[in-house]
Order: structure tokens, then C-alpha cells, then sequence
């Protein structure tokens, strides 16, 4: 028997991936944010919760993302569950690149833009250090996987709401509460 390893990429079916996306948006819903992100560490990424402003609505949309922490800015990947396709938060922040994320310890206005080049490849190197196989779920795609740099950045006076302070720990409370008593008169 080999005690090889294997790196082919397996990726679970896909109604699978969207339930446990919609169970961790949730968990971190209910518990006003106090559940389901966490900080990135030396040798593991970390969780934050992204909120845009959607290209062709202007509403507010929000998804969970993995990150790594690379000085003051956080990289993500616009990999959409290893699907084909482009992420609708990655096609928004291509539109309007302004944006804000929560962290498990505070929050911060950001300013997305693609990595390229060099720093493309010297930030795609760190995931592989944390992901091995990293480049065999990154093949399951037809186009190259975008390396999504979040740049601190100044508030503005002239943005919306959702940009100045999106999530702020009184907000989710505010929206777990209302989750809630939605969920418990649903259930009744």
C-alpha cells in the first residue's frame, strides 16, 4: 500500500459549497459577528467579511472571504468556489473598487485592485505555502485566478453609508436581532 500523497484538487459537488457558504454567513449573522471570522496567522489564513456596493444595483453586498494579511493590506482570491466564472463581489469591486471589511478584531474602508507581475506571483507563492495544492484547484478553472490586493484607505464624506461604516458591531447586532425574530416567527 502508498503512503503518497494525493494532490489532485477535489472539490466537493456545488449545492454542497453554496449550503456551507450560506450556513457561515449565517452563523456570523445570528451571533452579531462574533462567530465566523478569524485572524489570519503566520502559516493559516484568516476570514473577513467584505461588503460592496453591487455594480448595477448600488446595494449593498456582502460575502465571506478567506485572506492573508501582507503588511497593512489583506489578499484574497477571486476563485469563486474554484468554478468558472468570475465572483460577483470581484465583478463589483472592478466596477466601484471602493469597499469595507470587518475583521474578527476590528474593521477598516478599503481600495481592491488585481495584483500583477511580480507581486502576482510572490503573493500566488505565500497561498501555496498554506495550500500546497493549491495550482491543481486553480487548473479546474478555464481563466487565471485573480489575486485581489484590499488597500487601506481614508473614509470619504461624500460615500454612502455602506462604505463609511458598513458592519459596525452595533449594525449586526441590530441585523442578528431582526434575523432572529424573523427566524423564530417563521418557525412558530
Amino acid at each position: 500500500m502508498s503512503h503518497q500523497r494525493d494532490d489532485r484538487a477535489r472539490v466537493p459537488p456545488r449545492w454542497f459549497v453554496r449550503t456551507a457558504w450560506s450556513v457561515h454567513r449565517a452563523v456570523y449573522r445570528v451571533t452579531a459577528g462574533r462567530l465566523g471570522l478569524w485572524p489570519a496567522r503566520q502559516h493559516r489564513w484568516g476570514t473577513l467579511h467584505l461588503t460592496t456596493l453591487g455594480r448595477r444595483t448600488g446595494r449593498e453586498r456582502s460575502v465571506i472571504l478567506g485572506y492573508l494579511q501582507d503588511g497593512d493590506r489583506f489578499v484574497t482570491m477571486a476563485m469563486n468556489g474554484w468554478a468558472d466564472g468570475e465572483p460577483a463581489w470581484w465583478l463589483n469591486l472592478q466596477a466601484r473598487p471602493e469597499a469595507h471589511v470587518a475583521l474578527a478584531n476590528g474593521s477598516s474602508p478599503v481600495r481592491a485592485r488585481a495584483a500583477e507581475g511580480d507581486e502576482r506571483r510572490r503573493l500566488w507563492q505565500r497561498w501555496l505555502e498554506i495550500q500546497p495544492n493549491l495550482d491543481a484547484y486553480a487548473a479546474l478553472r478555464s481563466t487565471e485566478t485573480a489575486v485581489v490586493v484590499l488597500e487601506p484607505r481614508e473614509s470619504s464624506p461624500g460615500q454612502p453609508a455602506l462604505i463609511a461604516a458598513a458592519c459596525s458591531r452595533s449594525t449586526c447586532r441590530k441585523r442578528a436581532r431582526i434575523s432572529r425574530r424573523s427566524f423564530w416567527s417563521r418557525s412558530l
